[in-house]
């Protein structure tokens, strides 16, 4: 799985898709080309996100594509996802690697700061996320991440991949890729799109 870190990683919003058709929409983005499946839910119960991400999980077995939980690794653990992708307030390296073992894959949000990335990268970090490039309805106060912060960062990080997240779009992704990331992370460009497939397919067109 940690092979495949790279290309278009899309992250679930709870606000953005239907509860009916959750498991439909997200495979619809993997058919489109997703290689990195998020699951992001802010504010809900334990017990439904274990439920729904052992049915995500199921889908992206299938696809042969890693499931990524967002901030806790105990209920990565729970769910039995392939990783966990840790923010600024979340546990540490050293404690997600504890719970879920050496071949968990362990995301690290580093906002616009290249020395928090070189620090995860050190920890043992399989991954690292810069964000946001652009305005992003998800993280609105979110001070931007530059075009040459992003230069730079795959200029120092160079062990792990790193992607890019925040308000990237088909029509604004091409100068972001240009830097070197290994990929983009997205939210409202697929699942906020009525057609989520056809919305990953142009985005991992550019990134793949």
């Amino acid at each position: 799985m940690k092979k495949n870190l790279k290309g278009l990683y899309v992250i679930t919003d709870k606000k953005l898709i239907n509860r009916d058709r959750f498991i439909e929409t997200v495979e619809k983005a993997i058919k489109g080309g997703a290689r990195i499946v998020q699951l992001r839910e802010k504010g809900t119960p334990e017990n439904e996100i274990i439920s729904l991400g052992r049915e995500i999980l199921k889908v992206t077995k299938s696809y042969r594509i890693p499931l990524i939980i967002n901030d806790s690794p105990e209920l990565a653990q729970e769910i039995g996802a392939d990783g966990v992708h840790l923010g600024g307030e979340d546990a540490s390296i050293t404690n997600a690697r504890a719970i879920l073992g050496d071949m968990a894959i362990i995301g690290v949000s580093c906002y616009n700061q290249i020395g928090r990335g070189l620090k995860a990268m050190e920890n043992g970090a399989d991954y690292v996320a810069f964000g946001t490039p652009y305005y992003t309805p998800t993280k609105p106060e979110r001070e931007p991440t530059t075009i040459d912060i992003l230069r730079e960062a795959v200029n120092l990080i160079k062990s792990i991949p790193i992607f890019a997240i925040g308000g990237i779009t088909k029509d604004n992704a091409m100068p972001i890729l240009e830097t070197g990331v290994e990929g983009i992370a997205v939210i409202t460009s697929v699942f906020g799109s009525p057609d989520p497939e056809t919305a990953a397919r142009e985005l991992a067109a550019l990134s793949s």
